[in-house]
């Protein structure tokens, strides 16, 4: 049970980092706004689907927990 308060930390830390990145890397990688993300206007709807901006996040994500699970 002593654990659980270091995780939630962690996780807050995590959350705060990967939000300070989005602000400054937004800057210099437009995320939502490649060339592979797809915006269908209608007359009264439109659907976004952010297919390379997915892509670019999963391959991310992928080899941060490849390298955590490296060190663990």
């Amino acid at each position: 049970m002593a654990e659980l308060p270091r995780i939630i930390i962690g996780i807050g830390v995590v959350l705060i980092l990967i939000g300070l990145l989005w602000q400054v890397g937004g800057r210099f990688l437009p995320l939502g706004k490649l060339p592979g993300d797809f915006l269908f206007r209608g007359e009264n709807s439109t659907f976004y689907f952010p297919l390379m901006t997915s892509i670019i996040i999963s391959v991310v994500l992928s080899l941060i927990l490849m390298l955590i699970g490296r060190f663990r």
